[in-house]
């Protein structure tokens, strides 16, 4: 008779560490909290569910806090190994995860209000993908990875339908169908890394295709790709970046922004964890994949946005839709350095480049949500001489995205790129990111050169900014002008050690 006694059951009682996953839980306990409120306050007062989502999201930055000290593991298995470790990368993304949150809810107040939007509902999504987006880059196997990332992702396909013209529907459709093929093909992608691993730790996974049969690897390999495909489209790179323009038009503007930056750091730090420690053996391999659609999706990215006019319908939010795929390209670069440097040590820049993104783009958005209109490029000529400080702060962003002075945080974060991909001895790939520079100069100078050219009639009354939607532009202008006086704060990061 075969005994089902357990040698140590004490060992089989999981101690969690509840302050290493406070961030995220808070998150999702303010969602339900705002889900919850949302059944039984008047609908003169359903205008506290958005501070509420706020005062939540605070909270769960300031637990950040307690974890500056050292790493720390829990969800951990007997034989070796955690499911969550809340170490200094988890912590740079939750960072942002969680502050572009922020910003966004404080974007959103206002066009909630002005869209009729239903607030409970809006609230609680953009609450439960921040939790996702948090959780994500503390996961350490598979499965917490897959969950995190649908997480992340399914309330936004109904943020994106929120919207009640028409565009917003067809939007999320098509947001919906392209997210759920890539999401299919990673899960092909993760069984047959199982199969060869017979893990679904990363650190695993990293031992066992290291040591695999050689009759494993090709299902090993084509595991390793399929599961990168996933995660690539996650982050927008070409030619998984097909959904994007659509998405950003037919969605509310400030989730417009919250998938620019937010969706695009959850994609990204997958995309970082599966490659620089699951899939480490095949660095060469993977490095050269990342590198070439590095190469790709700045290069498509940035010709797309050059051709956006000025009295296109949407085209602001069309040339910022572009302009965050090509960033994307660049974003990719230090991961494809790491496969070549054999370490996690590049993925500094990446770090340091998207917190400096992560921040002005945010911003971008939020002064064309203010602007307002049909989002045409051509209704920015003569801002300066409506909203002097709208003015000011949007050429600031678009400077900072460009990686031009008085924007120096955001020629830094070029530089840190720039100085990944050469120290790995992508030369060819340094010099395609200078080439795409150049290209991105001329449609941020553009319509930087609008905002301060003569109207082209009578100036309009100045409009005045809803006090929320001012907050938001002023923390993140505040923000990109300290970074750019002291930006050793984020730069910090490319030279201290994330795992």
């Amino acid at each position: 008779m075969t005994s089902l006694a357990v040698a140590d059951p004490g060992g089989l009682i999981q101690s969690v560490d509840w302050v290493a996953v406070a961030p995220p839980l808070i998150a999702a306990l303010a969602a339900l909290a705002v889900l919850v409120a949302d059944l039984f306050l008047p609908e003169a007062r359903k205008r506290l569910l958005g501070w509420l989502s706020a005062a939540g999201l605070l909270a769960a930055l300031a637990m950040l806090l307690p974890l500056l000290g050292g790493t720390r593991s829990t969800f951990c298995f007997t034989s070796g190994g955690c499911s969550y470790t809340a170490d200094h990368f988890a912590l740079a993304f939750q960072l942002l995860a969680l502050g572009g949150a922020l910003l966004t809810v404080l974007l959103s107040l206002h066009t909630v209000d002005a869209e009729k939007l239903p607030g409970g509902e809006y609230w609680f999504l953009l609450l439960s993908s921040a939790c996702g987006a948090a959780l994500l880059p503390a996961a350490r196997d598979l499965a917490t990875l897959v969950i995190a990332l649908e997480v992340a992702t399914l309330p936004a396909f109904a943020l994106v339908a929120l919207r009640r013209d028409g565009r917003g529907a067809e939007s999320a459709l098509k947001f919906f169908l392209s997210s759920v093929t890539a999401t299919a093909v990673m899960l092909l992608g993760v069984s047959f890394v199982y199969a060869a691993a017979g893990t679904i730790q990363l650190q695993g996974i990293a031992e066992g295709l290291a040591h695999a049969p050689a009759q494993l690897k090709p299902l090993a390999e084509a595991g390793a790709v399929l599961t990168l495909v996933g995660f690539a489209f996650k982050t927008a790179a070409v030619p998984f970046h097909f959904w994007v323009p659509d998405t950003y038009v037919g969605a509310p503007l400030p989730v417009a922004g919250y998938l620019s930056v937010v969706g695009k750091a959850a994609g990204l730090s997958g995309l970082a964890l599966v490659t620089t420690v699951a899939f480490r053996p095949y660095g060469h391999t993977w490095g050269l994949v990342l590198a070439v659609l590095a190469a790709l999706t700045m290069t498509v990215g940035n010709a797309a946005a050059l051709r956006q006019r000025a009295g296109t319908p949407h085209g602001a939010v069309r040339l910022l839709a572009w302009s965050s795929v090509g960033q994307a390209g660049y974003l990719l670069v230090p991961l494809a350095a790491a496969g070549y440097a054999g370490s996690a040590d590049p993925l500094g820049a990446t770090v340091a480049y998207a917190l400096i993104y992560g921040l002005v783009n945010l911003g971008a958005f939020g002064v064309v949500a203010l602007v307002g209109g049909s989002g045409r490029l051509e209704e920015f000529r003569g801002l300066a001489s409506r909203n002097r400080w709208a003015a000011f702060a949007l050429a600031f962003f678009l400077l900072c995205l460009a990686g031009l002075p008085p924007g120096v945080v955001g020629l830094f974060g070029k530089v840190v790129v720039f100085r990944a991909a050469v120290d790995a001895g992508l030369g060819w790939l340094a010099v395609v990111m200078a080439v795409n520079v150049v290209i991105a100069l001329a449609y941020y100078l553009k319509w930087t050169a609008l905002l301060f050219a003569p109207a082209a009639g009578p100036a309009a009354a100045p409009r005045r900014a809803p006090a929320p939607l001012s907050a938001a532009l002023g923390l993140a202008a505040c923000g990109a002008v300290v970074l750019s006086v002291a930006p050793q704060l984020v730069l910090q990061v490319v030279s201290g050690s994330l795992f």
